[in-house]
């Protein structure tokens, strides 16, 4: 049997109770801790991040119904199953009154005890889930990615794959909108680690100062108002779960070497804390930045990125995905439908060549505002070019070396770039290729012109899917 991945404390005085808990849980869960002594097992719980306690009610000078109660007044949630060799009536009421998760009777029933622990881990998973989704509830979004674009098809199968391995870390990089967060939460979705919390920190959404805090938590008295016992962060929210680090350029160069630390070895301080504290958890990391830029700049560990970059997924821009701007248009009127108690049926063909036409800077988010205001405000059945109208397509500007554009030695080559501004990663595919071009596929004069090195060339080629054989440079 395959031990699972949670943290039990059995605190019970009774040396030989103790001894032969210990054996039968450290047969079936990774991370066993016992006590004899119940003031020494409060002192300590906050280093452990238990995920279920056994604790025995009569511990000599000490009563567990108290233990029981002060964890709960100190705001520690996990499941306590308590235990006694008297079988009282009133003692398990109270017991359960206190937030005990329930009641078993020495001497104990192995069997019993196995169901008991494995329906109080299942119930706390589920009480996990429930109060993560609850403060996302506000974000309403398609369940499910839509579209059959290459592109989109190529992401989904490397997503798969990912999430076949619980544990390895992916980088998923793209656009603001483009629905980097929807993929995080497929890999969980798909992987062993469903039943456990899918927990999102926005790393640029949050002041530097207070980021640790967030990631990691802290202990009393480790800032001013620092006044609970211990805070949890977002590292102890997702155990046993999914962690996504969106935008995570935007962590210090001091939180990225703790984060490092974190993906090597499961372990990390809370803010103030002086013990480890174990978790498991997998690492997904977004950005819409270029890390590799960013390392040679010296703003993002190298060796950081290296980590990350394990499983990489791109996802392209929504106004380079062709008729996937249909369908997820499509999909977003059934929402609003619902939403809105409205009955719109689709689109005329005019308007479905603004939707196919416009450059959506915002990528999906931007396509979903636009849906919603337009089924909130249409009287109609189908949205016409009229309700659309607010969509102005940008007018296209030749941009000549003689003014502010790009162009190369021999001056044959110019970029177009729309009033309304121009994808970095289109501009970079086009010069790359423009050189290739001026250089009859010769690599290292290539670079040189573009003043990289080759293996930045190198790779610049493969991550924007450049043919360098085929059609793109002949």
């Amino acid at each position: 049997m395959a031990l699972q991945n949670y943290t039990i404390v059995v605190i019970e005085d009774d040396q030989l109770v103790n001894s032969t808990l210990k054996n039968i849980l450290e047969s079936k869960f990774t991370n066993v801790f016992t006590y004899l002594d119940g003031v020494q097992a409060q002192d300590e719980l906050n280093l452990i991040s238990a995920d279920l306690v056994l604790l025995d009610i009569f511990l000599g000078h000490t009563n567990g119904l108290e233990i029981l109660e002060n964890l709960r007044k100190q705001g520690y949630t996990m499941p306590v199953i308590m235990m006694t060799a008297f079988s009282d009536l009133k003692m398990a009421v109270r017991a359960m009154k206190l937030g005990a998760e329930d009641f078993i009777v020495k001497p104990l029933d192995l069997e019993q005890l196995e169901v008991t622990i494995e329906k109080a881990l299942h119930n706390y998973d589920l009480r996990r889930q429930v109060n993560l989704l609850s403060e996302r509830l506000a974000e309403e979004k398609p369940s499910e990615i839509l579209g059959d674009s290459p592109e989109i098809q190529k992401a989904k199968e490397i997503a798969k794959i990912v999430a076949s391995a619980p544990d390895t870390t992916a980088l998923i990089l793209g656009e603001t909108g483009t629905g980097k967060e929807l993929f995080a939460k497929y890999i969980h979705e798909n992987s062993d680690r469903k039943r456990g919390p899918f927990v999102t920190i926005n790393c640029g959404a949050i002041p530097k100062e207070l980021a640790e805090n967030e990631l990691f938590g802290y202990e009393r008295g480790a800032f001013t108002g620092a006044t609970e016992k211990i805070k949890q962060g977002r590292f102890e929210q997702a155990n046993h779960g999914t962690i996504l680090l969106d935008e995570v350029a935007e962590l210090s160069l001091d939180l990225q070497v703790k984060l490092l630390r974190v993906l090597q070895e499961k372990k990390y301080y809370r803010l103030g804390g002086e013990k480890e504290i174990s978790v498991d958890v997998r690492i997904i990391t977004s950005t819409n930045k270029d890390l590799e830029q960013l390392v040679e700049e010296g703003k993002f560990r190298e060796d950081l990125f290296y980590r990350l970059n394990v499983a990489k997924i791109e996802l392209p821009p929504l106004r380079d995905r062709g008729q996937d701007i249909f369908f997820i248009a499509t999909a977003l009127i059934n929402e609003f439908n619902k939403k809105f108690s409205k009955n719109v049926t689709g689109f005329t063909q005019e308007a479905k060549e603004i939707l196919m036409n416009y450059h959506w800077k915002g990528n999906i988010r931007e396509l979903r505002n636009v849906i919603e205001r337009v089924v909130l405000l249409e009287t109609d059945t189908v949205v016409t070019k009229e309700a659309l109208s607010f969509l102005k397509p940008p007018a296209t500007t030749e941009v000549t070396s003689e003014s502010k554009g790009i162009h190369l030695k021999d001056g044959e080559h110019y970029l177009k770039i729309a009033n309304s501004g121009v994808s970095l990663a289109n501009v970079t595919k086009d010069l790359i290729i423009q050189t290739l071009k001026l250089t009859n596929g010769n690599q290292i004069k290539a670079a040189k012109l573009l003043e990289v090195s080759r293996a930045k060339l190198r790779y610049r080629i493969e991550q924007l899917g450049i043919n360098i054989t085929g059609k793109d440079i002949s």
